[in-house]
């Protein structure tokens, strides 16, 4: 029993390290544009008090994006446009990303940066307003990826409405369901982190996907919907 907690022990502390290393390794991934778009974007986000997704996390979404061949991506949080450089780095060169946000003015920022990226301005679809107004206006069975950032006490809604969007064989992702650690402390927690274990639950146990939870930046839970 001590060589096992020991070993347990050790694992801990090289994640850390292994966590930062992978970090670095997605942030050398972008070129020089990109690399300057995403710095100022991450400076708007820091500035503005919302999260930005972390390059681990952003080079995951680049991956996934080319690996769907996405052409229609659906993007739940804009933000400063961190999370959709990526996205639409890794997307066909025809794609489109369809992003909703609440804040006007972020998307402000995230279309500044998209365009100090290098992306064309018809690459990226700007709706303002509350994901649960705008995602039912979406088409059903119309994309490729849908990208949860969003409001996380809304999570299971984003979940419910990602299933309809999805192409048979499109991805869904949740950012931050690892909430800084809270999702797997025993401790009473916010409402917010109780739906997230919801949605963990309701994503492991569809029939209608195949989920892997990730552990890059604060938690990337993704699925692949199943062929009708």
């Amino acid at each position: 029993m001590r060589g096992g907690r020991g070993q347990e022990r050790a694992i801990t502390g090289n994640r850390q390290s292994s966590w930062a290393f992978a970090d670095a390794y997605g942030a050398e991934l972008v070129d020089d544009a990109e690399n300057t778009a995403l710095r100022w974007a991450r400076e708007r986000a820091q500035q503005a008090g919302v999260r930005a997704v972390s390059a681990a996390t952003g080079a995951t979404l680049r991956l996934l994006a080319a690996t769907a061949g996405a052409k229609a991506v659906a993007e739940i949080g804009t933000g400063t446009g961190v999370s959709g450089i990526h996205l639409m780095a890794g997307m066909r060169p025809d794609g489109v990303l369809t992003t909703v946000d609440t804040d006007p003015e972020l998307q402000q920022f995230a279309r500044q940066a998209f365009r100090a990226a290098g992306f064309a301005g018809n690459r990226a679809r700007f709706i303002p307003g509350s994901a649960l107004d705008v995602l039912p206006r979406l088409a059903d069975r119309g994309y490729d990826l849908v990208f949860c950032d969003g409001d996380r006490a809304e999570c299971l809604e984003y979940f419910a409405e990602a299933l309809r969007l999805l192409r048979p064989g499109g991805l869904v992702c949740f950012e931050g369901v690892f909430a800084n650690g809270r999702t797997v402390d025993s401790a009473a927690q916010p409402a917010e982190v109780r739906r997230l274990r919801e949605l963990l639950g309701a994503v492991r146990e569809s029939t209608a996907l195949v989920p892997s939870l990730l552990p890059v930046g604060d938690g990337l839970l993704c699925a692949v919907k199943r062929e009708a």
